[in-house]
């Protein structure tokens, strides 16, 4: 007993260790960016030594970055006002005050990584619990093409998105991105595989009980699946936020860029000042940060669901 005791708590003591060792190396990137953003340009280009420590904090970076470009804080736009124009461009009947135009990339990238999280979520819930718990004729074909669909590149689809969206008349709005990626094939799966672990007995349970299948849903199938729905809220926002190849080919103006866009074009026109860099990455890691807090809970269930399901 004294040596499985033993050899226990040597096993957690070097667990500990390489946990901490590999947190360290995952938290570095971050924290080399944040002390970046606040570093002098002395400290930032100093070719001789390694500046791990501001030796000034200033903020002339962030004062840089939001004095390049400025841009309407808000634009509301007319519902499908592009369909009756003769330019197929959007009718503004609401703009805000002038900012820097770091606010509206900002802005634009949240919104955009929101509404592509909901509706992720939402539509994915639905198919993986259709998936997983009704059967029907072709239900087998259809879980292969998602899977199949999985392995799928975007880039090899980016011409029929790119002509469909142009069709739709919403190139250069950021429902451009956002519906693309509702329609997410690693979702389903994802949703799918915790929707397998919903006793077959409490749906049998509510369909006696009159409950019709839109309730059954919402009051049975969602608390179940919860954690999974929060692992798929943190892995499509931080999809979303990071898919910059389709944010390059589907958003062409300044007003419409997102954060990862605008600071690939800051890069492109002041590729020396790495302090502008490090501030503009520093603002749009607060977002994926804030999320990760929100879902962390339900992240760790469903990791943990997802390892000791059978």
């Amino acid at each position: 007993m004294k040596i499985q005791s033993g050899r226990s708590r040597a096993y957690k003591i070097v667990s500990l260790i390489i946990l901490v060792i590999l947190a360290f190396l995952f938290a570095f990137p971050l924290y080399w960016i944040i002390t970046g953003a606040f570093k002098n340009a002395s400290d930032i280009n100093a070719t001789d030594r390694v500046v791990w420590w501001p030796s000034e904090w200033v903020g002339t970076n962030f004062d840089n970055l939001l004095d390049k470009r400025s841009a309407p804080l808000w634009e509301l736009h007319v519902p499908l006002s592009e369909w009756f124009t003769r330019d197929h461009t959007q009718i503004v009947f609401s703009t805000g005050p002038e900012v820097p135009a770091a606010f509206r990339w900002l802005i634009n990238a949240v919104f955009m990584c929101v509404a592509a999280m909901l509706l992720t979520c939402l539509t994915a819930a639905m198919a993986g619990y259709a998936l997983a718990k009704k059967r029907f004729t072709g239900r087998a074909i259809l879980f292969g093409l998602i899977v199949c669909a999985m392995a799928l590149p975007k880039q090899v689809i980016l011409i029929p998105l790119l002509k469909e969206m142009n069709a739709l008349h919403l190139v250069n709005t950021l429902w451009a991105v956002i519906f693309p990626t509702v329609g997410w094939p690693f979702g389903v799966f994802l949703m799918k595989q915790f929707s397998e672990g919903i006793p077959g007995e409490i749906l049998e349970a509510a369909r006696i009980d009159g409950a019709s299948e839109l309730k059954t849903f919402s009051t049975v199938v969602l608390p179940i699946v919860k954690p999974g729905i929060g692992a798929l809220a943190i892995f499509t926002f931080i999809n979303c936020w990071n898919d910059y190849f389709m944010q390059l080919v589907m958003l062409t103006s300044n007003n419409n860029a997102t954060m990862p866009l605008g600071i690939a074009t800051l890069q492109a026109e002041t590729s020396t000042d790495t302090g502008l860099l490090m501030a503009g990455a520093a603002l749009a890691s607060l977002p994926i940060i804030a999320v990760f807090l929100t879902f962390q809970k339900y992240f760790t269930q469903g990791i943990t669901m997802g390892a000791v399901k059978g």
